[in-house]
């Protein structure tokens, strides 16, 4: 086992796989006490060797690491790769790319919705993953020898899973579904959190305009506070509290602590003077100025049935082309479909349409039918009134 502490021998190996086409990366974090995930353990494994490497080393030097990350010539082999993503970015303002994602290949290539690594692991690689270090805790030096085989052999058979991926993706030419998949994934507006926008994750089931104003202030205070004192969210105030503050607006410490689980304490704290001030700019603000409600989007009435056909005929197509439905189209998509033909939905362009939405418009329009032969589900194409006064 490799196991890298200081700088040399890390500016080294990163040199070494500067001449990889690809490399497979995981990594060992914790965030159960802070806003910002802490990078405990990095694991890359490239076609020849593999090592771990111990950024919490005082004064180690990861530029080469960062440099390795951003070479462009490089493949970035991750799984489930949008929280790693984010330590990547936190750390450096940088996305790390080109990349592959193999959670998202697997569901291209028919191994269904969000596929865990271990399934992935043990069918393309021949390989069990150990998760009984799954929770130990990675900030704690030194790292024991147990925990070290635990984290480098959950990344040497990602080399396999991302070649069996990568030839099933050549062979039947979906390459180009992935890139689609891997733009957002490597846009760094995917990773940026912007405490002004924080309030839109609550989903507030309101239409008040100044109750929503409320919660968008108190979202955006809640949010900077954690960020700028490294504290999970819900360390400052938990999503229900702040909730029931933004529904009773409370103008003094003593409506302020009746909140639930908050009491006269948290009232009287910084936080509690914070909260108050946040709620009274509120109240000054003109009502202009408030947010509107969401449009509430109704199913129009009568296309329930088409939405129940489209579903069964996403399945199907899921199924004929073996790829994941979540990755075609989700329930709003086709209920978007069953009202508007033009609906701005994934669903209507590129691939899926190919897979999905053409078949999905001809259904709806009478060009297209199902019909059962024994256990099966099968397309009929049909001759439209239309289609025969053009015959």
């Amino acid at each position: 086992m490799l196991l890298i502490a200081d700088s040399d021998t890390l500016a080294q190996f990163c040199r070494r796989q500067e001449r990889a086409g690809f490399i497979a990366i995981d990594t060992e974090f914790m965030r159960d006490k802070t806003y910002w995930p802490i990078l405990c353990l990095l694991q890359i494994a490239g076609p020849e060797e593999e090592a771990a490497i111990d950024p919490m080393v005082e004064g180690i030097d990861l530029a080469p690491l960062f440099e390795l990350l951003s070479n462009p010539s490089v493949l970035k082999v991750f799984h489930a790769a949008r929280q790693d993503i984010e330590i990547f970015y936190n750390l450096t303002g940088g996305v790390p790319a080109p990349l592959f994602d193999t959670q998202v290949a697997a569901m291209v290539c028919g191994f269904g919705d969000s596929v865990s690594y271990e399934t992935l692991a043990s069918r393309l690689a021949g390989a069990r993953i150990d998760k009984s270090s799954r929770f130990t805790d990675w900030a704690r030096r030194p790292l024991t020898e147990r925990q070290l085989r635990y984290a480098l052999a959950d990344v040497g058979p990602l080399r396999r899973v991302y070649e069996k991926l990568s030839q099933r993706l050549a062979a039947t030419g979906r390459a180009h579904w992935l890139e689609e998949e891997m733009a957002e994934l490597t846009d760094p507006a995917t990773y940026r959190l912007d405490p002004a926008e924080a309030w839109r994750r609550l989903k507030p089931r309101t239409n008040d305009r100044r109750t929503l104003a409320l919660v968008r202030e108190l979202a955006r205070w809640r949010e900077t506070t954690a960020q700028r004192r490294n504290l999970p969210r819900n360390r400052v105030l938990r999503d229900e509290q702040l909730l029931e503050i933004a529904a009773h607006a409370p103008k003094g410490a003593d409506e302020l602590a009746h909140a639930r689980g908050l009491g006269k304490g948290f009232a009287e704290s910084r936080f509690g003077s914070e909260i108050l001030a946040a709620v009274s700019r509120v109240l000054a603000q003109p009502e202009d100025s408030y947010p509107q409600p969401e449009p509430r989007r109704e199913v129009p009435p009568g296309l329930g049935p088409l939405i129940d056909l489209l579903r069964v005929l996403l399945k199907l197509r899921a199924e004929d082309n073996d790829v994941a439905q979540r990755l075609v189209a989700d329930a709003e998509d086709l209920e978007r479909i069953a009202a508007d033909d033009h609906a701005q939905v994934r669903a209507l362009s590129g691939w899926r349409y190919e897979v999905f939405g053409k078949d999905a418009l001809d259904l709806k329009h009478g060009r297209l039918a199902l019909t059962a032969a024994g256990k099966r589900i099968r397309l009929v194409q049909l001759a439209t009134a239309v289609d025969a006064a053009a015959q």
